[in-house]
């Protein structure tokens, strides 16, 4: 991508577990936004403000540069952290995901509002 584009792409992300079921907890929660955190910056440009989340869903907040396909780029997170948890932490299929996720992008000056609703999701 040329050095000469400015963008603000400001994502709030959300996709639940398979069949809504309350597997994120304790080291799996752990695990999962750890795993997720690294995956997503792996990705240039990728800026993660944000991982949060309850048993059964998680939130991500971030910061993507305009050549990330949204759709691709979340498959691959979803994919790659169930595949990391079940094979390298657990050595069992305890995560899945269902089908489907929801973004919805939202404006720099919104960052704070965002960021504290995704960390405080326990709490909602």
């Amino acid at each position: 991508m040329p050095r000469n584009v400015y963008s603000e792409i400001n994502l709030h992300m959300t996709w639940h577990t398979k069949e809504n079921a309350a597997v994120l907890i304790d080291r799996v929660e752990n695990r999962t936004h750890h795993y997720l955190r690294h995956r997503a910056i792996e990705t240039p440009g990728v800026i993660v403000h944000a991982i949060g989340g309850t048993v059964d869903h998680v939130h991500l907040a971030v910061s993507i540069p305009p050549g990330v396909t949204i759709s691709e780029w979340i498959g691959q997170l979803k994919g790659s952290s169930s595949y990391h948890i079940n094979h390298e932490i657990c050595n069992r299929k305890v995560l899945g995901w269902q089908d489907g996720y929801g973004v919805v992008s939202f404006g720099t000056r919104d960052l704070p509002w965002v960021v504290a609703y995704v960390r405080n999701q326990k709490k909602h």
